[in-house]
């Protein structure tokens, strides 16, 4: 207990720390997939957007929620924006080294999760079997 409230200390706690915002975005909706695409390379936003839709079982994501994860992982300094002089401006995102580092982080995650999910689906039939008597 002692280590882990030292490690809470050095690291913070608050609401605005960032391993705990940074550990509520990856379990939202959409972040982790935002990322994992974004690992691929560079994407236009329409594009990310239809790649994302195509890919998730989820309702489409829309325009407003994409472009507000995009901007918090940007602030966090996960995912580049860039924009070019052209008429209209080009914008397209990227995964910043930081960002690279989590999408491979996450990956190990949902590699785990993946080689798991036998003993899950077990451990939770057994739940609901339990709970159902």
């Amino acid at each position: 207990m002692a280590r882990l409230a030292a490690e809470m200390a050095r690291y913070g706690h608050d609401r605005e720390a960032p391993v705990r915002e940074v550990m509520a975005r990856l379990g939202d909706r959409w972040t982790t997939l935002v990322l994992i695409v974004l690992a691929m390379g560079e994407w236009r936003h329409a594009d990310l957007r239809r790649a994302l839709v195509r890919l998730s079982s989820e309702q489409a994501i829309s325009q407003r929620v994409l472009t507000l994860k995009l901007r918090n992982l940007e602030r966090d300094g996960f995912v580049l924006r860039t924009a070019t002089d052209h008429v209209p401006p080009r914008v397209s995102y990227s995964l910043t080294p930081l960002g690279r580092e989590l999408a491979a982080q996450a990956r190990h995650l949902i590699d785990w999760v993946n080689a798991q999910s036998e003993a899950i689906r077990i451990a939770r039939a057994g739940f609901d079997a339990r709970e159902g008597d």
